[in-house]
């Protein structure tokens, strides 16, 4: 169903009460700032599932995430038992470009994550960790100071 409605008749103004006279002042603001092209050097993904199923995601990205043209690693900081060697391979990670890393004995997988995104050696360093807010922060502040990008894999 359809109304007609006149050309001539001015839409009337809904939130102008709420934000006043200020949308030019805005808009003004918004073009003058600078645009960051930078991109955020933290991400999380959460998979829930089967670990199968979980896996079947994963593969692609981490095989696509392995043929970065960049000429650093990618880095596997305390992967689930269940990312083998031969499951790498099946996927067809480039493993020439991957580094598996696991904690020493008496050693955090976060602390390690950090440091190997702070070194600068990784484009990527992909973790498994359950991580809170300031957790995040630390790990998006260590990639920054590398030049890499930080994915942190939630398993639920």
């Amino acid at each position: 169903m359809q109304f007609p409605q006149s050309l001539n008749r001015s839409q009337l103004p809904l939130f102008e009460a709420f934000i006043g006279n200020s949308i030019p002042q805005l808009l003004d603001e918004l073009v003058e700032a600078p645009w960051i092209e930078e991109p955020e050097p933290f991400s999380e993904l959460r998979l829930s599932g089967s670990p199968g199923n979980c896996r079947h995601l994963l593969g692609p990205m981490l095989r696509e995430l392995s043929q970065h043209q960049d000429a650093r690693w990618l880095t596997l900081v305390a992967p689930p038992a269940s990312i083998t060697n031969a499951w790498l391979r099946s996927v067809g990670l480039n493993l020439d470009r991957l580094l598996l890393l696991q904690p020493r004995a008496g050693q955090d997988a976060l602390e390690l994550t950090k440091e190997a995104l702070r070194l600068g050696r990784s484009h990527t360093v992909v973790s498994w960790l359950d991580l809170q807010g300031t957790q995040r922060a630390q790990l998006s502040g260590a990639a920054r100071v590398g030049s890499a990008q930080s994915l942190n894999i939630r398993l639920d």
